[in-house]
Parts: structure tokens; sequence; C-alpha cells
């Protein structure tokens, strides 16, 4: 009690600070507290772009940036339902299979049965979610480990996902359907991107003054008016500019449009519901969290739910970006990049921090190295080891910021 009412003390100083000046200092503050946020998935970010670009001039072309967020979507949707499951403290290896599976279930009711495409889709994101149901009830019931059960779901399902395809091995997707031409040839119109722009400074404006508001009514203090209206200014004038800068060639793809809105809707759930507070408070500490009255077994099942859902979600992209499921759709790298992005955008492997918007930026910090790497014609193996040591410090830094934040009394 005594540590939290610190904490409390401690952002009520910082978020009294009014101006520019304020908000920068407010965000070292934090830093030397170990609360480093988003700060070390943007350096990297950045500096792996600017490495990138000196050694290729094309990297940051217009052509490639469009490629770029469109070939980081299904993963991203992957990594978003790994975000889920470790704010918990748990993990599921399994996403690459039920993503593979969900891909073939796809086809196999598209194109084999005849179904709609609708009815197609629907069919296999209930079936993932009764996977990570089943999860869930081994995990609650039994108490079987969530490494252990979803290892055991990678295996199986892959071999599920052989089945279905059946001898065939590979069933393609018509070209001319909308699920396709979704994912391959769907672009916002440019006045549309710019509407979503203004759409998105606004509605950052407006929560932040609601719950300005709300902290006032409750006798704490918060950001000033201006404090919020140079914070969205400064996400309008960043959004603007990509927009344009993306329109040069094709523009914004509609498939990382549904990736970034399934991240605002995850985001406004963990941060603004009382689910979301109850996710944070069994990945900090489960046994305070029943104590308190939280239904733990609960909020496991919607996350391991929630996790193999999106996997779902990514597979039929996958699917629909390759025009086809066949029996290496989820394999390869597919279970460990979701993961890895995920980690490397700031959610704690601890559990109990974390973002939907680190599923976001990591996953764009895999796929600008994988991209870049391409670009400089360098073999796979070469990304698979740059992946690995960017996991690897992102992990070193969670690490020393856990132990800077119990040393400062935030953990």
């Amino acid at each position: 009690m005594t540590t939290t009412l610190a904490t409390d003390r401690q952002d009520e100083r910082l978020q009294s600070r009014e101006g520019l000046r304020g908000a920068i200092t407010d965000v070292i503050e934090r830093a030397r507290g170990g609360d480093l946020g988003v700060i070390p998935v943007v350096v990297g970010l950045v500096v792996i772009w600017a490495v990138l670009q000196v050694l290729n001039p094309v990297f940051l072309s217009s052509t490639n940036l469009v490629n770029l967020t469109l070939e980081s979507a299904a993963v991203g949707v992957i990594a978003l339902g790994i975000v889920c499951v470790l704010l918990v403290g748990e993990i599921d290896l399994s996403v690459g299979s039920v993503s593979g599976l969900s891909g073939a279930v796809l086809a196999v009711l598209f194109v084999d049965k005849g179904l709609p495409v609708w009815a197609a889709i629907l069919a296999a994101v209930a079936l993932s979610a009764a996977i990570g149901w089943v999860y869930a009830q081994l995990f609650n019931r039994f108490g079987v480990p969530s490494f252990v059960i979803t290892l055991a779901g990678l295996l199986a399902f892959l071999g599920l996902q052989l089945y279905v395809l059946g001898t065939k091995g590979s069933i393609n997707l018509p070209f001319d359907s909308a699920l396709v031409n979704f994912a391959q040839l769907a672009f916002v119109p440019q006045w549309l991107s710019y509407t979503f722009a203004v759409v998105a400074a606004a509605g950052l404006f407006a929560s932040g003054h609601l719950h300005a508001r709300e902290r006032r009514r409750a006798g704490l203090s918060a950001r000033t008016t201006s404090m919020l209206a140079v914070r969205s200014i400064a996400l309008l004038a960043v959004l603007t500019f990509v927009v344009w800068y993306l329109g040069q060639t094709r523009g914004v793809g509609w498939m990382f449009v549904l990736f970034v809105a399934m991240v605002l809707v995850m985001h406004y759930l963990l941060s603004r519901t009382k689910w979301g507070r109850s996710v944070y408070a069994v990945g900090g500490n489960v046994e305070a969290a029943r104590r308190a009255g939280i239904n733990v077994r609960a909020v496991y099942t919607s996350v391991f739910m929630l996790c193999s859902s999106f996997a779902a979600v990514g597979g039929i992209l996958a699917a629909a970006r390759l025009a086809a499921a066949n029996q290496s759709s989820g394999a390869g790298d597919v279970n460990l990049n979701a993961i890895a992005a995920a980690v490397i955008g700031g959610t704690s492997l601890f559990g109990g921090r974390g973002t939907a918007f680190g599923a976001l930026l990591g996953m764009i910090v895999i796929q600008s190295i994988s991209s870049g790497l391409t670009l400089l014609n360098l073999d796979s193996s070469i990304r698979f080891v740059v992946t690995g040591v960017v996991l690897l410090l992102a992990v070193v830094v969670d690490s020393i910021a856990r132990k800077s934040r119990t040393s400062h009394g935030r953990a």
C-alpha cells in the first residue's frame, strides 16, 4: 500500500508540470524509474531505419514502405494476441499452427465446400476461439503450464492442418474474391486517409480531455488542455506526412488499416475497461488480484481465447495475401516472429506490463529488418541472427527496467 501511494504521488507530481519542457522532464524521470514505455523500441526503430537507409536508399522509398505495412499486418495481428497472453505472464507457442489451421479451414469451406467467404471466416475464427477455451480449461482446472499446453497444441494443430488440406496440400483462393482483393489490391482513397488522420488526432484529444476531467473531479492533477492540444497536433502532423508520403505510390492498404484498428480497440479495452485493469492486475500479482475479488480464471480464459482468435484472423489475412492456403501456412518463422514482435514492442515476459501498440511497433521493427536485408540481397540466415539479437536486447532492457522499477518502488 505504501508503494502504491508513493507511486500515485509521483504520478500526480509529474502530471502537474505544464508545457513541453515539463512533458520532456516527465518522460526522463519515468525512464529513470524504469518506466520506459515504448522509448526503447522507437529508438531502435529509428536506428534500424537510419542504418538500412544508408546501406540502401530504396529502403525508405514510398513503394517499399507500402509493401512493409502490408507484409506486417498478418503476423502483427497474431502478435496482438501474444501481447494479451504475455500481460498475464503466460505464453502461447501454438499461434503459428492455429493460424495455419485457420487458413486451411477457410480455404476448404470457401473453395471446396462453396460456403460464402464470411461464413468460412466466422467458422475459422470460432474454431480458434474454441481452441483457446480448451487451453484455458487445461490451465485453470488442471494447472498444466501454458508452455506445455500450447507446445502440444503446436504439434497437434500442425497435424490437423495437414489432415484438413488432404493430399492436395494446397488450395488456391480465387483471385477475384473480395478477400484476396482486400489483402492485395485494396487501398484507402487519399481523401479518406487524411480524414482518418484528423479523426485520430481529434480522438486523442477527446480521450485525453475526458480522462483529465475525470482526474480533476477526483481531486487529482491532470494534463492541461494546451498540452493535450500540442500532443494531438503533433500526431496529426505525423499522420498527415505518413499519408502523403505513402500516397506517392499506392497509399495505405486497407489490410494495414484493419490491423491498426484492432490495435486501437485492444488499447481501449486494456486501458479503459474493468477487464483491462483485471488483465494487468493478474499479470502483476495473481494472488493479490484473486484476493481483490477479480475472477482470475475468467481473465485467463478471455486472454487465451483472444490470442487464438487473433491467430485465426492473422492466418486468414496471410492466406488472402498469398491467395492460397498450403502446408507451410503458419509454419517457418511465423510463430517466433509473432512472439518476438510482442516482446520487442515492450511487452514484459514477466507479465503486467505492455500495451497493444507494442504489437504494432514490434512488428514494424521485425518487418523492417526483413525488408532491409532482402533489399541488400543478404541470406535469410543473417535476418534470423539480427532478429535474434534485437529480441535479446529487448529482453535485457526489460529485465533492467524491472530491476530499476523495484529499486524505485514502482514494481
